[in-house]
């Protein structure tokens, strides 16, 4: 987050035990293989025990080094109150009394509906923020009160690399766009906590953490298919432009921006722009690049959403009133 950007690897993992949520399917199981080949030991965290036998099979398979590398699962439903807890406490026994160096918290879902006229907006809203928010809330509330105890304090004379916590957003967290009202709040809850738990750690100087935020945008995923069967058509229309992504991608690019120590990371370069419109007082992956585009992007955006408003009037008069479109399930 300097002025200019760093050849360093800011966040090394050959050796670092990694704990994955969201890592049976889709780009948290990209990122587990991925992470693997790099040399991390992994810890698997999802509902399905299923999935995770197989994910373990396929992210053991890519280790850099299969003789030293560990890999586990652990089944957890993180939409459950207080489920983190008994996750860190189950990781540290197995890595040997030490608690993961990163977390990356991806799991999530996406229920897109229209916020008025779907009977099903409010419930599908209250489920996103559990999963989405709350999910990835208790996760980081339980692994940073073990790295931030007194007791776990690292010794002053060993250099060591900074823990990691990361949580997975959305652009729609950067730009929002109808027919998300039931999933962009969570998303965008995601960059408030972010955002303030970066000023707060700075509390804690003798104990290096660093907090970051991923955005991708439409994966081709299992759950880009269950999004689909409750996506507006309208929703649908406005994101015909823009060509989803491969969970392998979206990690890889994901990867790539931990590496080079961004606090927000973004995969596109779409991704890029609307960040650099929404920056406020978050932290900055570089002070004067992001500052520039931040002065440039709000006339963009004058254009873009003029463009995106029309669209959706010349739609409406197609369609008629909302109370006419079909019903979702």
């Amino acid at each position: 987050m300097g002025l200019f950007s760093s050849t360093k690897n800011h966040m090394p993992v050959e050796g670092k035990t990694v704990l994955i949520t969201g890592a049976s399917e889709g780009m948290g199981l990209s990122a587990s293989i991925q992470l693997s080949q790099k040399g991390a030991n992994i810890i698997l965290v999802s509902r399905n025990v299923g999935r995770l036998e197989e994910a373990l099979l396929k992210v053991k398979s890519a280790a850099k080094s299969p003789s030293t590398q560990k890999f586990t699962y652990i089944s957890a439903d993180v939409s459950e109150p207080d489920y983190a807890g008994a996750v860190i406490a189950e990781a540290i026994a197995w890595n040997g009394g030490s608690a993961p160096d990163i977390v990356w918290c991806v799991a999530g879902l996406s229920t897109p509906l229209l916020w008025v006229e779907d009977d099903n907006a409010l419930a599908a809203a209250r489920r996103n923020m559990d999963v989405n928010y709350f999910g990835a809330a208790e996760m980081s509330r339980a692994i940073l009160r073990e790295w931030l105890s007194p007791e776990n304090k690292p010794d002053p004379s060993n250099k060591a690399e900074p823990k990691h916590v990361i949580f997975t957003a959305s652009v729609l967290a950067l730009f929002a766009v109808v027919g998300y009202a039931p999933y962009t709040p969570s998303k965008w809850a995601l960059r408030g906590l972010a955002d303030t738990l970066a000023m707060e750690l700075s509390l804690y100087p003798d104990h290096p953490v660093k907090v970051h935020v991923v955005y991708p945008a439409t994966i081709t995923s299992p759950g880009f298919e269950r999004e689909n069967k409750t996506k507006p058509e309208i929703t649908v229309e406005l994101e015909k432009e823009e060509p989803p992504e491969t969970p392998d991608t979206v990690a890889q690019r994901s990867i790539e921006g931990l590496e080079r120590g961004e606090y927000y990371v973004t995969i596109s370069f779409l991704g890029r722009l609307m960040r650099c419109g929404i920056m406020g007082g978050s932290p900055r992956n570089n002070w004067f690049f992001d500052t520039v585009l931040g002065w440039f992007i709000p006339v963009v955006y004058y254009f873009v959403l003029r463009s995106m408003n029309a669209q959706i009037v010349r739609f409406a008069r197609r369609n008629g009133h909302p109370s006419g479109y079909k019903k979702t399930s």
